[in-house]
């Protein structure tokens, strides 16, 4: 059975929903015959390369927040993330354009690496002093994930390499009416919107599994947070509970 998570590496909830899926995978009786497939989905296509700001300062003008309120907000997904075991810096993060990043992650599953590039590229950005928009980072990250060096550094030259790949599934996403990120996909019958607890994924692989005939795409969890379209980042009210659409 096949999983698809669409996501951003700007997108904290995208962070926290990894980790929280893995973690009902984890416990999954079937995980051995599941495949995880990442893919791209951009919150700020609008950005120019190279045009960065801190997270505080973005957040506080997106949401017309002092920059109090928005140091508030990035505390709550870090302690979010920090209940699920991950690092999680509030202060001197970058936020910038992730089109490159999510090319980079299309060579990387062309090499089978993809997962081993994605983890690295969410603990540089969330947990490390390294800015994930830097093309040298990139480059260094991709080593480490073990992709050529030559190969990573000739792909970041190149705009156009696997630029029609990340497009691809970007359309692939509105079609399947994803307006916010993360948005998993199992077996293209279940769809889940947002960082759900991790009950939540294991229902939705329990039931995907034993519903593997049943023709369709149904809506697993309710609220949970999630980054929009727009880049929005808010925490829900409610927590998630399991419905159908």
């Amino acid at each position: 059975m096949r999983v698809e998570i669409w996501s951003d590496i700007a997108c904290p909830w995208c962070y926290v929903g990894k980790a929280r899926f893995e973690k009902a995978l984890a416990g999954f009786a079937h995980r051995d015959e599941i495949e995880v497939v990442h893919r791209s989905f951009e919150l700020d296509p609008g950005r120019a390369k190279g045009d960065t700001e801190q997270v505080v300062d973005m957040l506080a003008q997106k949401y017309g927040r002092t920059v109090e309120e928005a140091r508030g907000l990035e505390a709550n997904v870090a302690a979010n993330a920090q209940a699920e075991g991950l690092g999680y810096r509030t202060e001197g993060r970058d936020h910038g354009n992730t089109f490159d990043i999510h090319r980079l992650l299309h060579l990387a599953k062309a090499r089978g690496l993809q997962e081993e590039l994605l983890t690295l590229v969410y603990r540089a950005n969330f947990a490390e002093e390294r800015s994930v928009f830097d093309d040298a980072v990139l480059a260094e990250l991709a080593v480490e994930a073990g992709l050529d060096a030559d190969e990573a550094r000739a792909l970041l030259a190149d705009p156009e390499a696997y630029a029609a790949d990340v497009r691809a599934d970007e359309r692939e996403a509105a079609e399947l009416g994803a307006n916010a990120v993360p948005f998993f996909v199992l077996d293209r019958r279940y769809g889940i919107s947002g960082g759900q607890p991790a009950e939540v994924f294991t229902q939705a692989l329990e039931q995907a599994w034993k519903d593997r005939e049943v023709p369709g795409l149904t809506q697993v969890g309710g609220d949970a947070a999630a980054c929009d379209a727009d880049g929005s980042c808010e925490v829900p009210a409610a927590s998630a509970s399991e419905q159908r659409v």
